[in-house]
């Protein structure tokens, strides 16, 4: 089984996911298989130590199949709303679905090879210091987050941060890498999953996330995993 821990640092989320399974299982036998790890859309962006290499993992919009080895760890770092796009200068829209290597995308900072938190967060500060990022575009990317974590209307969002929809849109196309129904969407999706994996009745979960009903949580669940709740939810986290 798939192990997976975090623990907040000053950076961010700093998390861990050691794979389980057995060699003679790394790869599907057929193209019906299911993967040995599904990673979910979780409205952020990450930093990654993978196989000895700095990654930037952009924002899912379906859930992503790796292909680890039986024991193999891998390190990430979970950045705040609007982080990447700071430290990055790329909008978070062209790294969506998307695994790249840092050194692709800015002077990657020399960083120790033994130790992978402490890679990652002295890569972090390296970054922070490189991109000196303006707050507010932080706070306007903290702020929208909350809104959509509410399940707040997005004419409502839009006015209250002095926008128009459409510029609503761009600007989480940018802080996010999609707009805000999807952020919505996604969150949505998280909050039923730990309501449902803390024991709460798959029902009682979709309601309680904000779901019409158990057949709309179905159809979402679906469309963003590729897998019914149930079988979804056997899964270790990812």
């Amino acid at each position: 089984m798939t192990e997976y821990r975090e623990r907040r640092v000053r950076a961010g989320v700093l998390w861990r996911v050691v794979a389980g399974g057995h060699p003679a299982r790394t790869r599907p036998a057929s193209p019906a298989a299911r993967p040995a790890h599904l990673v979910l859309p979780d409205a952020a962006l990450d930093l990654m130590w993978h196989r000895g290499r700095l990654v930037v993992a952009g924002p899912d919009t379906v859930a992503q199949a790796g292909d680890p080895r039986p024991g193999e760890a891998t390190w990430g770092l979970r950045l705040a709303p609007g982080a990447a796009h700071a430290l990055l200068g790329v909008p978070a829209r062209e790294l969506a679905d998307r695994r790249v290597d840092l050194a692709d995308l800015v002077p990657a900072p020399p960083v120790p090879r033994g130790d992978p938190p402490a890679a990652l967060e002295d890569a972090f500060a390296a970054l922070w210091r490189a991109a000196d990022p303006d707050p507010a575009p932080l706070r306007l990317a903290a702020s929208l987050d909350r809104a959509a974590r509410e399940a707040r209307a997005v004419p409502g969002i839009a006015r209250e941060h002095g926008m128009s929809e459409r510029s609503l849109r761009r600007a989480c196309d940018r802080l996010f890498g999609y707009g805000p129904k999807t952020l919505m969407s996604i969150h949505r999706l998280q909050r039923a999953l730990r309501l449902a994996r803390s024991g709460t009745p798959l029902g009682g979960a979709a309601a309680t996330a904000g779901y019409a009903d158990q057949a709309h949580f179905s159809r979402e669940v679906s469309r963003l995993t590729g897998l019914p709740p149930g079988v979804l939810l056997d899964r270790a986290p990812g």
